[in-house]
C-alpha cells in the first residue's frame, strides 16, 4: 500500500514539473511570437531590399523613385487600408476591384454624358461606391449571407455593369488638366498630389481601428462574433460599417486612377483585390480575424511595391516579384495558423491546469514538438525567402559590379552605352515573343543595352508604370508598343519633356507623344488586304465575322475601320455579322468563334486581327466540323501551318515580325544617335537595308501571304 504522504509528494513533484514545462512551453510560444512577428520580418525584408536594389538598380535609392513608388501604391493601398478593417472583423471583401472599374465607368458618364462638373461628378461617385458597399453590407448582415460568397457575387456584378454600360468597347478620355493634376501632378520637391490624400487615409483608418471604441469592437468580433453579440456590441452595425467604408474607398481610387491614367475603362482595378488583400495579410493582419494593425499593411503594401520597382531598376524580371510574394503570403498565412494553435493550446493549460496534471507525457511531448516543428519551418521558410529573393538579385550585383570594373576603359573610349526600353503590350503573346528575337539581334549587332519588359495581358495602366519606372531610371529611348493611345500618350510626353526620345511600333500614340511610328504597314494597306484577301475566300458574297484583341487597341481600330471602308466600297453582298475581343488570349478566341458560328449560322469567314485570333478560331471551326467556314487574319506562320494545311485558313497575312522588333531597335538608336531626324525620307537598318519613311512613318513593308506553298519556309 502506498504511503498517503508518498502520494502528496509524488502529486507535488508531478505538479511542479508541469508547471515547469508550462513555463517553458509559455515561454517557447512568447520567444516564437516576438521573431515571428509579421512587422519584424518585413521590416528586415525591407531593409534588405533597399540596400540590395541601391547597390543594383540604376537611380533606385533616390527621392524621385521613392516618390514614385508611393505614387503606383496609392490606388491599391486605398483598397488595402480599407480591406484591413474588413478582414479584422473577420470578414472579406472581393469586390473591391470591380467597384473601381464600375465607379470609373460612372465618372466618366456622369462629367461626359450628363454634363456635370468634374468635382460633382467624382462626389457622386464616391457616395455611390458607398452605397455599393452598403449592398454588401445587408447581404452579410440581414441574411447572413458568408462574405465570400456576398463579395464573389458583387464582384460578377459589379464588372459586368461596368461592361455593359460601355458595351466593354466605350471609353472616357479627354479630362480637364486640372482634374488629371490629381493623378499625374506633383507638389514641391517632386511630392506626388496624391501622397497628402494617401497619408490622410492612412491616419483615418489608423484611427478608426486602432484609437477608437469602434475599432476595439472591431478585433472582439473578428475574434468571436457570438462573444461580441453576447457582450452587448451592435455587431451587424460595425460589419456594415466597414463594407460601406470599403466600397467608399474603392470609388475614391477609382478617382485617382482615372486622374492617374487619364482614361475611364470597364477594367480599372482589374486584378487589384488580390494585391490589396496580399498587402493586408503579408502585413500581419489574421486571415482568420481578430488581430491586425493599418501599420503592417502599409509594410506589406511597400514590401510588394520596393520590390516590383526595385526588380525593374535594376533590370531583373519583374515576374520574380509575384513569385516570391506568393511564397512570403502562403508562409505568412501558414504561420499564423500554427501560432493559433499554440495560443489555443497555452489557454487551454492556464483554464485548467488539473487537466494539465493528468494529461500523458506524450500529449506534452507532441506540444514541444509542435512549437519546435513551427519553429524550424519557421526558420526554414524564411531562409528560402531571403535566399530566393536575392539569389538572383546577388548575382546580379556582381555582374554589376564585375562589369562596372571591367568597362571603365570602354566607357572612357566609347561613352556611356545607350539603353532602350522596348514594351510590347503583352509578353506572352507569340507575336511580340517574335518580335523580342528580332530586337535582341538588333541591340546585339549595336551594342546598345536593350530592357524589354511588360504586362503579361494588354493592360495600360500597367504599361504606364513600367514607362514611369524606366523614366526614372533614366533610359535613352522608349520603344512602345501602344495598347490604349488615350491611356499612355500623357506618361510618353513626360518622357520627351525630359530628354527620352520615344518611338512607338506596331500599334501608335498621339503624334505629339512620339518622334517617330515604326509600323509594320500602313493601316489602310493592312485593312485593305485583309478584307480583299476574305472577299476573295467568300466569292464576294455572304456573312462573315471579325475577332480582334481589344475594343480599344488603336491600331485594330484603324484597321476596322479601313475594313469597313473597303467593305462598303467594293463588296455590297458581304455583311459584317459580329465583332468580338478575345484579350489577346487563343482560348478566348476559340470560345468567341464558338459562339459566332452558334449565334450566326450563315456566317461563312471569321477573319481574325490579332495574332491568338487565327489559331483559336481555326480550332474552333475544325471542331464543329463546318467545311463551309474559313478563317483568314493576321497571325503567325508557326501557329497555323496544321489548319493551313487542312485547308481550314485559306492564307495568314503578315509581316516578319522579327524584321518589325529589328528595325525598332535601329529606328531608336538612329534617333538617339541624331542620324534619323524628322523630315528624313529613309533609313538604314542593318540586314534590311534602306527603309522608306512617310512622313513621321518607319514603314517595314507590304502585307505578306503565308499561303500552304509558302508557309513552310519560315520558321517564327
Amino acid at each position: 500500500m502506498t504511503h498517503p504522504s508518498q502520494t502528496a509528494s509524488e502529486n507535488k513533484n508531478c505538479l511542479s514539473e508541469t508547471r515547469h514545462r508550462d513555463t517553458n512551453a509559455a515561454s517557447n510560444i512568447d520567444w516564437l511570437k516576438l521573431i515571428a512577428a509579421p512587422e519584424r520580418i518585413l521590416v528586415v525584408l525591407l531593409t534588405l531590399e533597399i540596400l540590395v536594389f541601391s547597390c543594383l538598380g540604376t537611380n533606385f535609392l533616390t527621392r524621385n523613385n521613392a516618390f514614385e513608388v508611393v505614387r503606383f501604391s496609392v490606388e491599391i493601398g486605398l483598397l488595402a487600408l480599407a480591406l484591413t478593417p474588413v478582414i479584422v472583423s473577420g470578414g472579406i471583401d472581393l469586390s473591391v476591384g470591380s467597384l473601381m472599374g464600375l465607379s470609373a465607368i460612372l465618372f466618366g458618364k456622369l462629367w461626359r454624358d450628363v454634363g456635370l462638373p468634374i468635382w460633382l461628378a467624382a462626389t457622386i461617385t464616391i457616395a455611390c461606391g458607398a452605397v455599393a458597399g452598403g449592398l454588401n453590407a445587408i447581404l452579410i448582415t440581414k441574411l447572413k449571407i458568408p462574405p465570400l460568397i456576398v463579395t464573389l457575387g458583387s464582384f460578377s456584378l459589379f464588372r459586368g455593369l461596368a461592361e455593359g454600360l460601355t458595351a466593354a468597347a466605350e471609353n472616357f478620355t479627354n479630362f480637364p488638366a486640372s482634374f488629371l493634376f490629381l493623378g499625374q501632378g506633383y507638389l514641391f520637391l517632386g511630392i506626388p498630389v496624391q501622397l497628402p490624400l494617401f497619408l490622410a487615409a492612412a491616419f483615418a483608418f489608423w484611427v478608426l481601428l486602432e484609437c477608437s471604441v469602434v475599432g476595439r469592437t472591431l478585433y472582439a468580433i473578428g475574434f468571436s462574433a457570438e462573444g461580441a453579440r453576447h457582450a452587448g456590441i451592435p455587431v451587424a452595425q460595425r460589419i456594415g460599417l466597414v463594407y460601406v467604408l470599403s466600397g467608399l474607398a474603392s470609388s475614391l481610387a477609382a478617382i485617382i486612377y482615372v486622374a492617374h491614367l487619364g482614361q475611364a475603362k470597364a477594367d480599372a482595378g482589374t486584378g487589384y483585390e488580390l494585391m490589396a488583400i496580399t498587402a493586408v495579410v503579408l502585413g500581419g493582419t489574421s486571415i482568420f480575424g481578430g488581430r491586425g494593425h493599418i501599420h503592417g499593411t502599409l509594410l506589406g503594401l511597400f514590401a510588394i511595391a520596393i520590390l516590383q520597382n526595385g526588380l525593374r531598376m535594376s533590370d531583373r524580371p519583374a515576374e520574380l516579384a509575384g513569385i516570391l510574394v506568393g511564397v512570403l503570403l502562403l508562409s505568412t498565412i501558414s504561420l499564423d495558423a500554427l501560432l493559433s494553435r499554440l495560443k489555443a493550446l497555452e489557454a487551454g493549460r492556464k483554464q485548467s491546469p488539473k487537466a494539465s496534471i493528468s494529461s500523458t507525457s506524450s500529449e506534452e511531448f507532441d506540444v514541444k514538438n509542435s512549437q519546435v516543428a513551427v519553429i524550424c519551418v519557421f526558420m526554414v521558410i524564411a531562409a528560402a525567402i531571403i535566399a530566393g529573393s536575392n539569389f538572383f538579385l546577388v548575382k546580379g550585383l556582381e555582374k554589376h559590379l564585375a562589369g562596372t570594373s571591367a568597362s571603365v576603359g570602354t566607357t572612357a573610349k566609347t561613352g556611356k552605352q545607350m539603353t532602350i526600353g522596348m514594351m510590347p503590350k503583352s509578353k506572352g503573346n507569340a507575336y511580340f515573343v517574335a518580335c523580342r528575337k528580332g530586337a535582341e539581334e538588333a541591340a546585339k549587332e549595336l551594342d546598345v543595352k536593350l530592357l524589354w519588359d511588360g504586362p503579361t495581358d494588354p493592360d495600360p495602366a500597367k504599361q504606364n508604370e513600367v514607362i514611369d519606372t524606366w523614366i526614372t531610371r533614366g533610359v535613352d529611348v522608349l520603344a512602345i508598343a501602344v495598347e490604349n493611345r488615350d491611356g499612355i500618350s500623357t506618361v510618353l510626353r513626360k518622357a520627351r519633356e525630359k530628354g527620352i526620345k520615344v518611338v512607338t511600333w506596331d500599334a501608335d500614340a498621339a503624334t505629339d507623344a512620339r518622334d517617330f511610328l515604326v509600323n509594320q504597314a500602313t493601316p489602310q494597306g493592312i485593312g485593305y488586304t485583309l478584307m480583299d484577301t476574305a472577299a476573295e475566300v467568300m466569292e464576294n458574297k455572304g456573312e462573315f465575322a471579325i475577332i480582334t484583341a481589344s475594343l480599344t487597341a488603336a491600331n485594330m481600330i484603324e484597321w476596322q475601320g479601313h475594313i469597313k471602308a473597303r467593305l462598303k466600297e467594293k463588296y455590297p453582298d458581304i455583311k459584317l455579322v459580329a465583332l468580338r475581343p478575345c484579350d489577346d488570349l487563343q482560348k478566348k478566341a476559340y470560345d468567341e468563334a464558338n459562339i459566332i458560328l452558334n449565334a450566326h449560322p450563315n456566317v461563312k469567314l471569321i477573319m481574325g486581327i490579332c495574332s491568338p485570333a487565327v489559331p483559336g478560331a481555326s480550332e474552333a471551326v475544325k471542331q464543329s466540323g463546318r467545311k463551309d467556314v474559313h478563317v483568314v487574319g493576321l497571325s503567325l506562320p508557326n501557329d497555323n501551318k496544321s489548319y493551313v494545311h487542312e485547308g481550314i485558313t485559306p492564307c495568314v497575312i503578315l509581316w516578319n515580325t522579327m524584321d518589325l522588333g529589328y528595325l525598332a531597335v535601329h529606328a531608336s538608336y538612329a534617333l538617339k544617335n541624331g542620324t534619323l531626324k524628322a523630315g528624313d525620307k529613309s533609313i538604314k537598318a542593318g540586314r534590311l537595308g534602306q527603309i522608306e519613311i512617310e512622313g513621321d512613318n518607319i514603314l517595314l513593308g507590304k502585307p505578306f501571304k503565308f499561303t500552304k506553298e509558302n508557309i513552310d519556309q519560315f520558321d517564327f
